[in-house]
């Protein structure tokens, strides 16, 4: 059996940071550049680094073989979610940004149920459904609100539709894709939504970025993106596709933090009782309130069979 030992937790306390911070930069990313511009700049990064990766392994024939599929999947993993994340930023603050994301885990249970999963209808799990869409309420329409007008509003309902987007995308991967590495089908999906928004990058660029804003939109491409999937990879071979997203549970503490410190965002009321009952609502959504991530019928691979398991190495959700 897989387990946690100490390379693994090293890997595990490096993705909570490195897919904890993508806030942070894009807040400071469209500071400067376009929204469009910022999608295109960190997604022709990462796939330029990931290729070599990719070659090597083999794996970008296969995912050629499903192309549609693919590009369905960039669409609805990085295509719209990267560019409704970096408009939202900015108006909203980067903590709440990465905080709304969290709610994941609410939504692919309703999904699940809507594709005939009746197992969400167990206690823990509605209970969790309930809490986490409650912390939800009180952070977005809660005391001391952080955000005020209906941009503000706006700005939520983009990322809660990006929760969404992450929500559905490893759907589209279990039922279409299992037979792709899931390296061939992110380093091909982000060449993809690179090339597409490039030209849309460079009409709507209007100023001459900063320093910072281009210091935090390569970072986003190198670390936030290609050194985040490949330690994601190792993180899955070490302890499985089922424990090792367990660390988007801390993602949002690392953007709230970050955002506090770095950016001087302010702690609201609402975003600090909220925040408990959203991570709780998740966790008891997801797992049915077990101290082991429930395993999902859908992705479901054989302890015995190295094969299966391989299939369910999903391209991670949420990774801002």
């Amino acid at each position: 059996m897989q387990r946690f030992d100490g390379r693994a937790w090293v890997l595990f306390a490096i993705m909570a940071l490195v897919w904890g911070i993508p806030y942070l930069f894009i807040k400071v990313a469209v500071d400067s550049y376009s929204p469009a511009a910022v999608v295109a700049g960190r997604t022709l990064i990462g796939a330029i680094l990931l290729l070599p990766f990719a070659l090597r392994q083999k794996s970008l024939r296969p995912a050629f073989s499903k192309i549609g599929w693919v590009l369905a999947f960039g669409a609805i993993e990085m295509a719209g979610p990267f560019l409704l994340l970096g408009h939202a930023e900015q108006t909203l603050p980067s903590g709440l940004t990465g905080l709304l994301v969290a709610t994941v885990p609410l939504f692919a249970a309703l999904i699940a149920f809507t594709g005939g999963d009746r197992s969400v209808l167990k206690p823990a799990r509605a209970i969790g459904l309930v809490v986490g869409f409650a912390g939800v309420a009180v952070i977005v329409a809660g005391p001391g609100l952080a955000i005020e007008g209906g941009g503000g509003l706006l700005a939520v309902g983009e990322v809660l539709l990006v929760a969404v987007c992450y929500a559905i995308a490893p759907f589209i991967v279990a039922h279409k894709l299992t037979d792709v590495p899931a390296l061939g089908t992110i380093t091909l999906s982000l060449f993809a939504v690179g090339i597409f928004y490039l030209p849309i990058g460079l009409l709507t660029q209007h100023e001459v970025p900063t320093v910072d804003s281009t210091v935090a939109l390569v970072l986003l491409g190198v670390v936030c993106t290609a050194v985040a999937f490949i330690v994601f990879f190792a993180l899955i071979k070490r302890v499985g596709p089922v424990r090792a997203p367990l660390f988007t549970y801390v993602n949002p503490v690392v953007a709230i933090v970050l955002g506090t410190i770095i950016l001087g965002e302010s702690l609201t009321l609402g975003l600090l009782v909220g925040f408990p009952l959203v991570i709780l609502g998740c966790w008891l959504a997801a797992t049915g309130g077990t101290l082991r991530a429930r395993e999902p019928d859908l992705l479901a691979p054989s302890a015995s069979d190295p094969e299966r398991e391989k299939d369910a190495e999903l391209p991670p959700v949420a990774p801002g």
